[in-house]
């Protein structure tokens, strides 16, 4: 071995290691370790007196490595222990033999990594350096104390300054305005503390889930992540794109991936990445990048040079990373098929035959079933039961917690039962025939050809057109109470961005959420959005219509159920209609329907006669939303003198929504008033 060149290779320090388990280094002395070499180099470097009383403290502290290991036997007896070190070392050692350290960088790091271990090193240190002071080493003394290692001809210096351990991030110089020879080196916290087989801290990385609950995984999914391991494992430096719009779900894979290669996930969510490498060697960590892409961005991973394992990086649906010099592969986290759903479902609620409708009709990734497990399990506690029942997990669902899609959308709680829905017969079948689309879209293209099933999306689009008041709004509620699901309504002006490329970064996020969790999105006013592409005369009509086309194709992949209303179907760019399943027309509501919403609005508490009920439906041509305001209008004027709703408390509530209109009551009604 060269003392002065490299540190031992690794096949000659294997043997070793396995022979050096008792701690001891074999026959060597327990009390002799790498700090005790670079402290008694240190201590060359004093003038320790044959008093020792007459010795600061500092110094007295620095007699003992000395003694151990006196100057003429250091370079002998540092070589013999780098080929037995102590048990200790011996993670250091294999560091140093990864990154191919020399003996001086070595020795550097270990004298660093004790001044932050021992409060007296530091002090020894500033007695040494006196007057330019300071507890962490110099340059300087580096170079002086350690200069008996250093490769013939070179600088010390320059040799710490460009070596590995500075550019790994293993040390890092500081006073950067100093001259050369005063600045100062140190070892990073997190790293010391790996040195001692600890895990440290860094603002914006997490080893393991940390706080966050494991998603348990169907077998699908395990078995992939064990077959992407088995790939990582035999490729250098091999990189894996995770791609799911559950964060938890994604974390979960990816802890299943390391304990498959025998690690653990360091998730990085931080560009500081200062002394990632070593510290993914010295605690065998798995990195994995975390971003939250935008479609279009492209994110380039950063380069690696001294770590050659596997890489992990884990995003949503949109945008790409790219590896210098590589390639990246991309897994897609899909939904887990029924089956696999019922398990899962059965796993957090117990109760077979709900699981079984659960996962008949939601298509719920893993992360979501879990997390309304948990959720559904509180609600149940609330109640006083034991057992979660379908209404705690639709009350579970209808909470939103965690999803992040109410800074994009507007949740709408309200039940809508089937009294609520006063429409046409023709109006009626239609929308049942989207609830029965919407329940049967997970397995619709089952026994279908290869036609039918080729580019096949289970997601459900629908647009509802008609005038404002006729109960589209309302049609979409009624949609979601059926479904159970969520509804959330788009809020345009948390979408919308006059910034390039903010809008369509938006909605990526608002459509990858509401995969993951599952909801109805409505869309009211929706040719604001999906309205037709234009000429292109200005830089603005290039950006507004390739907004439209992002749009357009992400609609038709989106996996869930999206619900459109607009006042006029020709509004909407002809390449949508293809797009959609379903155009469901609201029209105005005539006499029978009309009556019919009288009678819903105003229930039992009125003094109305069948005759007046008539006259209503017959002369006021209004739609259910104007009828609604009219009763709630009247109804405050009835409320005040504590009495049921009048005829004359009607009229005055129309009379306000005619105006309202711009138009004039109909004459009949004011003469009958």
């Amino acid at each position: 071995m060269v003392i002065n060149n490299r540190t031992s290779s690794t096949s000659e320090l294997d043997p070793l290691i396995s022979n050096s388990s008792d701690g001891k280094g074999g026959d060597r002395s327990s009390q002799i370790t790498l700090r005790t070499y670079a402290l008694a180099a240190l201590a060359a470097q004093s003038a320790i007196p044959d008093d020792l009383n007459q010795a600061p403290p500092e110094i007295q502290f620095l007699r003992h490595p000395y003694e151990l290991v006196p100057p003429e036997n250091w370079m002998q007896s540092l070589s013999a222990y780098l080929n037995q070190p102590a048990a200790q070392n011996i993670p250091l050692i294999q560091l140093s033999q990864t990154l191919d350290l020399t003996t001086l960088e070595l020795l550097t790091v270990v004298l660093a990594a004790t001044v932050e271990e021992e409060v007296m090193v530091g002090r020894a240190i500033a007695n040494l350096q006196a007057p330019v002071g300071g507890s962490r080493p110099t340059l300087s003394l580096l170079a002086a104390a350690f200069a008996s290692v250093t490769q013939g001809g070179s600088s010390p210096i320059n040799t710490l300054v460009n070596g590995v351990a500075v550019r790994s991030g293993l040390l890092c110089l500081l006073n950067e305005g100093a001259p050369l020879p005063e600045r100062a080196v140190k070892v990073p916290l997190h790293l010391c503390l790996a040195l001692s087989g600890e895990d440290g801290i860094v603002s914006g990385t997490t080893i393991g889930l940390g706080n966050i609950p494991e998603v348990p995984l169907p077998a699908s999914i395990l078995d992939m992540a064990q077959r992407h391991a088995a790939s990582l494992e035999n490729s250098r430096q091999g990189v894996l794109v995770l791609r799911t719009g559950s964060k938890d779900e994604g974390r979960s894979v990816a802890v299943a991936i390391a304990q498959y290669l025998g690690c653990r996930p360091l998730f990085l969510e931080t560009d500081n990445l200062t002394g990632l490498e070593p510290w993914l060697l010295l605690r065998q960590l798995l990195p994995v990048f975390c971003w939250e892409l935008a479609p279009g961005e492209r994110q380039v991973l950063p380069p690696l040079p001294f770590y050659g394992g596997p890489i992990l990086a884990l995003c949503g649906p949109d945008g790409s990373v790219e590896v210098a010099g590589g390639d990246a592969l991309n897994w897609s986290l899909q939904v887990p098929s029924r089956d696999e759903r019922q398990l899962l479902w059965q796993r957090e609620l117990g109760n077979p035959d709900l699981a079984d409708d659960l996962a008949r009709y939601h298509r719920h990734c893993s992360g979501r079933i879990a997390q309304l497990g948990r959720l559904a399990h509180h609600y149940s506690r609330l109640e006083g039961r034991t057992d979660p029942t379908a209404a705690d997990v639709v009350a579970a669902a209808s909470l939103g917690e965690g999803t992040g899609l109410e800074a994009l959308a507007q949740p709408l709680t309200d039940p809508i039962p089937d009294e609520a829905l006063v429409m046409g017969p023709l109006l009626k079948q239609e929308l049942n025939a989207l609830l029965l689309r919407c329940r049967t879209r997970d397995g619709l293209v089952e026994g279908l050809g290869a036609s039918a099933t080729a580019r096949y999306h289970p997601g459900v689009r629908a647009l509802f057109v008609g005038p404002s008041g006729t109960g589209k709004t309302l049609a979409a509620g009624w949609l979601a109470t059926k479904l159970g699901m969520p509804l959330y309504r788009v809020d345009l002006a948390s979408i919308t961005s006059k910034y390039i490329g903010e809008t369509e970064k938006n909605l990526a996020q608002l459509l990858a959420r509401a995969e993951q969790a599952e909801v109805v999105l409505l869309f009211d006013e929706a040719d604001s959005l999906f309205g037709k592409r234009t000429e292109v005369q200005q830089a603005n009509d290039r950006f507004a219509n390739a907004q439209t086309n992002y749009l357009l194709q992400r609609i038709e992949t989106f996996d869930g159920i999206t619900l459109l209303t607009s006042n006029s179907r020709a509004r909407f760019d002809d390449a949508f209609s293809r797009r959609l399943d379903l155009v469901i027309e609201f029209p105005l509501p005539r006499p029978e329907e009309r009556k019919a919403l009288w009678q819903s609005h105003l229930g039992k508490h009125h003094s109305l006669k069948p005759k007046q009920f008539n006259q209503l439906a017959t002369t006021v041509d209004l739609c259910g939303g104007h009828i609604r305001n009219a009763v709630l209008a009247a109804a405050v004027l009835a409320q005040a003198q504590e009495r049921p709703l009048s005829f004359a408390d009607i009229m005055k509530g129309l009379e306000a929504e005619y105006r309202k209109l711009g138009r004039q009551l109909p004459v009949v009604l004011k003469n009958n008033a």
